[in-house]
């Protein structure tokens, strides 16, 4: 997913996926309940199938540094935190690239998210700047680096947006993996979940290698995030088809490479859209769009459903220059404040 830093085209494990289902009313934890594990056919552990009545969660992006109108539209359950990466150069967590992740005004700001009783992910990585792992050098410093910007935003929830080059680098992937094992062994109540690129046909093979990765070094995944958007300038039809159509591909390759049961290996997915126009000319998701994801995510029991972002769910203002394009604060369609995050909550 892109990042605040400029424009992208981007959106900006494989041992126990803890994903059970949860009941209504649940809370804003939804989507972070873990399973008990069983052995699968691989010897690996893998979740249980989910509960009855379990439901999708609405978690949408947020700037963790700067509050918009449109945060709280859909009263989601979780709040993913775009984005910690590298200051530049080093092995330094902030926000952005250029916040402190411990500055006093973003704690603040983490905290006015969580006072309604929602919960916060950090999400590392995006489209833009250099994320940490293709910066430190040892999964030892990666791990202190992840572990304090969890610490200052106070979650146990972790997001990997990783894409572009960085997806396809092995050796930033395989010290990331290491990390996160070594995190998760520090935090056993770690929830971790990766996002990727997705086209309509499925993850990539960059995608299903870092999935590889995440399993030779026993990452617990808690779910897998597809990028339902920006597939390429030939694909010019519906974007609320090719979500779903994404998603179908996306959970036979999640079944195989996780050795999941049907029912586990959706409750095993979350899906983001980028709403409104997206960054390739012809892809506008719309509201209608969103109403057919939410309820698709429904009917498969899907984690939880995202956008990119809360502060693009406004129209364009009149007049706006960026109006017909894809904006960075509005969505660039028709529409009244808040109306995709109340789509996507149903």
């Amino acid at each position: 997913m892109r990042s605040f830093l400029k424009s992208a085209t981007g959106f900006t494990g494989l041992l126990a996926l803890a994903v059970t289902g949860c009941s209504p009313g649940s809370g804003p934890a939804a989507d972070t309940a873990s399973a008990a594990p069983s052995a699968s056919a691989a010897g690996a552990a893998a979740p249980t199938a989910p509960t009855a009545g379990a439901s999708t969660s609405y978690a949408p992006y947020v700037s963790a540094t700067t509050a918009s109108g449109t945060d709280s539209a859909g009263s989601p359950a979780t709040y993913n935190l775009a984005f910690v990466i590298s200051d530049g150069s080093r092995c330094t967590p902030k926000w952005n690239g250029d916040e402190a992740v411990g500055e006093k005004a973003v704690k603040s700001r983490i905290e006015a998210l969580k006072k309604s009783g929602s919960t916060v992910r950090v999400s590392f990585g995006g489209a833009s700047g250099k994320e940490l792992a293709a910066v430190c050098d040892s999964a030892s410093t990666l791990a202190d680096a992840y572990g304090r910007a969890l610490d200052a935003a106070g979650s146990a929830q972790a997001d990997f947006d990783i894409e572009g080059d960085e997806l396809g680098d092995s050796a930033s992937v395989a010290r990331r993996s290491q990390a996160i094992e070594r995190l998760q062994k520090q935090r056993p109540d770690l929830k971790v979940t990766y996002t990727l690129p997705v086209m309509p046909d499925g993850l990539d093979s960059d995608g299903l290698a870092l999935l590889a990765s995440a399993n030779t070094y026993d990452v617990q995944v808690s779910a897998v995030n597809l990028m339902t958007m920006n597939y390429g300038e030939s694909y010019t039809g519906d974007m609320g088809d090719y979500a779903v159509t994404a998603a179908k591909s996306a959970h036979a390759q999640l079944k195989k490479v996780f050795g999941l049961s049907d029912a586990a290996a959706w409750r095993g997915m979350a899906l983001t859209s980028m709403i409104g126009v997206n960054d390739i000319a012809g892809e506008t998701f719309t509201l209608a769009d969103a109403a057919r994801v939410r309820s698709f995510a429904e009917e498969r029991e899907i984690a939880w459903v995202s956008m990119w972002s809360a502060f693009r769910d406004r129209q364009c203002a009149k007049g706006d220059p960026d109006g017909d394009d894809a904006a960075t604060d509005c969505s660039g369609v028709t529409q009244e404040q808040g109306a995709f995050a109340r789509a996507f909550t149903g």
